[in-house]
């Protein structure tokens, strides 16, 4: 995955965020109880986290990394990506379905989360500071 890409998916996931905040507290208010709006607001909150470390891996590749932090970086930012659509997915479909079975996917992502950040911190060790 190149840089572009990243920044692409992390600037649509974003505005996707603000948009999906501003449902939820213009829109679903009034139509969910207070239980199931904290539950969607979760997954707006670590949407936006995700985008802006989607982001972030975008830029660092712009910097002079070794092939390794190159890859990691890239394979950090796939992990955030699948863990929005699982994490924050499913949590929307929850909330706006009620449907329970959405609630088992939410670990999945928040596994990629944690996979994500684990080699975004990896890559950032790859980083040779001479070459900056």
């Amino acid at each position: 995955m190149n840089s572009k890409l990243m920044l692409t998916i992390g600037g649509t996931l974003a505005g996707i965020g603000v948009a999906l905040g501003a449902f939820a507290a213009h829109g679903l208010k009034t139509m969910l109880s207070p239980y199931l709006l904290d539950v969607f607001a979760t997954g707006v909150q670590y949407q936006f986290i995700h985008a802006i470390a989607i982001l972030l891996c975008g830029i660092l590749l712009q910097f002079k990394l070794s092939p390794k932090g190159r890859k990691y970086f890239a394979l950090a930012a796939i992990c955030f990506i699948i863990g929005v659509f699982c994490f924050s997915g499913s949590l929307y479909a929850l909330a706006l379905t009620g449907i329970k079975w959405f609630g088992p996917i939410t670990p999945f992502g928040g596994l990629f989360f944690m996979l994500g950040w684990g080699l975004f911190v990896y890559a950032a060790l790859q980083i040779n500071e001479v070459n900056q």
